[in-house]
Order: C-alpha cells, then sequence, then structure tokens
C-alpha cells in the first residue's frame, strides 16, 4: 500500500476503500493527523497546526464551555475525537459537544465512538485556516448524514463562525444557535475579532461579562 502521504496529498480526497482506509490509519499512530473517511473516499490532514488556528480553536472552545456553564447546561466537550460507523463513514472534528439529556451518553473508557452503538454529537466545529472550502463542502455533507445537530465552521481568516443547524440529512444558515440556546453567535464572532489585537484573558473576560448578562 502506498503511504499516506502519497495516497492523500493534502487537504484531498482519494477514492479509497474501507480496508485501504483502515491500513492507512495504522501509519498516523506515530505521526499527528486527523482523518476522514466519507462516500469511499478518504482525507487525511497532514499539514502541521499553525498559531492562528490553534488560537482560535482554544478561544471557541473556551466560549462554549464557558457559555454551557454559565446557563448551566450539561455538556461533554472533546477535541478531535474519532466517530466512525463501520465501513460508511468516519470524522475526527476539531471540536465536538454532547448537550443536555446526550451529555453523559458516552462513558469513560471509550476510545473511538462507535456510531452503530451512540449517536452523533450534538455539536460539531471545525477550525478552518486553509480549508474552508471543504468545511463547507464534503465535511458539512457528511456531517449532515452523520445526524449531528448543529455545525459550526470557524473562517480563521474573516474571524467569524459560520454555522448550520442540520435537520433530515440537509442544513441551514443560522445566526443563534438551537443546541446551545438564545447564545447569539455574534458574541463569538466579536471575541475572535478582538483576538487579533488583545490576549486571551482581555477576550475571555469580555465573554464572561457578557454571558453572565445574558
Amino acid at each position: 500500500m502506498k503511504p499516506v502521504s502519497t495516497l492523500n496529498p493534502p487537504q484531498t480526497w482519494i477514492a479509497t476503500s474501507w480496508e485501504d482506509y483502515l491500513q492507512s490509519l495504522d501509519q498516523l499512530e506515530t505521526t499527528s493527523g486527523k482523518s476522514y473517511y466519507y462516500q469511499h473516499h478518504s482525507y487525511f490532514d497532514m499539514s502541521p497546526i499553525g498559531s492562528d488556528h490553534a488560537c482560535d480553536h482554544s478561544l471557541v472552545n473556551y466560549a462554549v464551555n464557558l457559555y454551557a456553564t454559565i446557563q448551566q447546561i450539561d455538556f461533554q466537550s472533546r477535541d478531535n475525537c474519532s466517530y466512525r460507523k463501520l465501513g460508511i463513514r468516519e470524522a475526527q472534528p476539531d471540536l465536538s459537544y454532547y448537550i443536555g439529556q446526550q451529555a453523559d451518553l458516552i462513558p469513560y473508557g471509550t476510545s473511538i465512538i462507535d456510531l452503530d452503538e451512540y449517536s452523533a454529537p450534538d455539536l460539531v466545529i471545525e477550525i478552518a485556516k486553509s480549508s474552508l472550502a471543504d468545511d463547507l463542502g464534503n465535511k458539512r455533507l457528511l456531517y449532515e448524514e452523520m445526524g449531528v445537530k448543529e455545525y459550526w465552521v470557524v473562517d480563521v481568516e474573516n474571524a467569524r463562525i459560520i454555522a448550520f443547524k442540520i435537520f433530515e440529512q440537509g442544513s441551514q444558515r443560522i445566526q443563534t444557535s438551537l443546541v446551545l440556546p438564545d447564545l447569539d453567535l455574534k458574541i463569538i464572532n466579536s471575541a475572535l475579532q478582538q483576538s487579533r489585537h488583545h490576549n486571551h484573558r482581555v477576550v475571555c473576560q469580555s465573554l464572561m461579562s457578557q454571558f453572565q448578562s445574558l
């Protein structure tokens, strides 16, 4: 079998059988990277995580966790967790959350989350520094079929969130979260924009003040 770097050029979906996809995953055990499988195609993102991507990842995760905590919404967050429907699809989103009644769904000790055994997360977030078109394209279709309830794409270049509610394997743009009731995404957009000029203490303090006043 070809090595992953040859099998999948950066940010490219390659026609692959499920078996070859799993063999490629074995090569990833000693490297860092994210993997996806959808419609008999695999996608491996082996590019290093840059500072901008990492900062927005950290800030958005903090904002979601803080809002849910202040609003007393049960949740469980996951970073780069793998979700698999055997032989059909797999995703490893940057951030994912089980919210409300699903917060305690996945028992501790679970490795890859089996979508034949457990439902998909309520909220999935991808951080898009150089992958915006794909995050809005194939990955959005993947999450529609996976059955997540809400999908956000963080557009790093433009400091904004592009959010969708997902229903009946389709999606529609939203400005206010449904899984985190009454969360106006403009607040997080403003925090992202503020973070271009201020450190996270300043930005997070502003977020806390706004969320506590809701």
